[in-house]
């Protein structure tokens, strides 16, 4: 009789479950990103009609807002992107229409950091792609994009060798595929062929671009792309292979700028620098050359944003920036 009854207590636990699990709301994407023609839309519109940035994608790098420490469990994964989700509404009302989110995390201000969504053999970690989904969701519902990076230097060393390298891009984009999200971009790697990379296939021109093209065919019609480093330029070779063009202008003087754009939109691709880490009026005038070369920009605020303990404070993180920002992606 004891054994029946466990047989039976855990069969009415298993059947609650279930129905549990089938009466969760499925996930409907309210935000669908695409390009048309080199321009940005947003659910079949030109992002900022009337704007000055109309057809751009004005971005904010907030990479550390799905920010995990396995060295240190005391910090809370969950709360740093809840106070993120939170901030939200508050980017988006200065015009903010993307945010550049990284599997891996960026510099939290230390090293040392164990922060990756991989395992080694580059299968997907669940709670971390748990949070990275809520964040996305958030921003769906706001009607944002995310751009979302696979590898950042100082963590690619956790995936084995090439070949978990390879596994990871496809399982990214299969899962983005999988949860129906139509508002993000892929990103493979966050300034490609830096020193701080371990595996060559992320250091050079070649292995980035068959990169690109392994995501794409995993997954067609995702969107997908790599960043370059500071200096604003793209090799040829990963120009020819990406949908779009991602570009820092980290180490990039003001008055170099339109130089690399113009050379940039030979290639007849739309160009989204998402990491500029000026300040102030700098960065204010590196967003009004990006608007008006035809090019989106995007913020890196390194102390606040990306640096522990992660501050999301909307508009009050650089007020010269988003004042900006409002200005350029308001009607006239």
């Amino acid at each position: 009789m004891k054994v029946v009854k466990r047989v039976f207590v855990f069969l009415v636990v298993f059947v609650l479950i279930w129905i549990s699990g089938s009466n969760q709301v499925p996930f409907t994407a309210q935000t669908a990103v695409s390009l048309q023609q080199g321009r940005w839309m947003i659910n079949g519109k030109p992002t900022y009609p009337g704007a000055p940035a109309e057809g751009l994608l004005m971005n904010v790098r907030m990479v550390n807002a799905v920010f995990e420490n396995r060295k240190k469990p005391q910090i809370d994964p969950d709360e740093i992107s809840d106070r993120f989700i939170r901030a939200i509404p508050d980017y988006v009302a200065q015009g903010v229409r993307a945010f550049t989110l990284n599997l891996q995390g960026g510099v939290p201000g230390y090293e040392g950091a164990v922060n990756s969504a991989f395992a080694a053999d580059g299968s997907l970690m669940k709670p971390y792609m748990q949070r990275v989904q809520r964040v996305i969701e958030a921003c769906d519902e706001q009607g944002v994009v995310v751009i979302l990076g696979c590898f950042y230097q100082r963590q690619d060393q956790i995936l084995s060798d090439e070949t978990a390298v390879k596994k990871a891009v496809v399982n990214v984009a299969r899962w983005i595929k999988k949860r129906g999200f139509k508002n993000v971009l892929l990103e493979i790697a966050n300034e490609y062929g830096i020193r701080g990379f371990d595996h060559p296939v992320l250091k050079s021109d070649a292995g980035m671009a068959a990169l690109i093209d392994l995501a794409k065919e995993a997954t067609p019609g995702l969107l997908v792309s790599s960043s370059g480093l500071g200096d604003g330029r793209l090799s040829p070779q990963v120009i020819a292979h990406s949908d779009f063009l991602l570009i820092h202008f980290n180490v990039t003087k003001l008055t170099d700028i339109p130089e690399r754009l113009f050379e940039l939109k030979k290639s007849g691709k739309a160009i989204v620098c998402n990491e500029d880490q000026k300040l102030g009026a700098a960065a204010a005038q590196a967003l009004r050359l990006c608007v008006e070369n035809g090019a989106s920009w995007g913020f890196m605020h390194l102390e606040k944003n990306q640096k522990q303990p992660f501050e999301f404070e909307g508009r009050e993180d650089d007020a010269l920036v988003y004042e900006e920002m409002k200005k350029l992606t308001s009607s006239r």
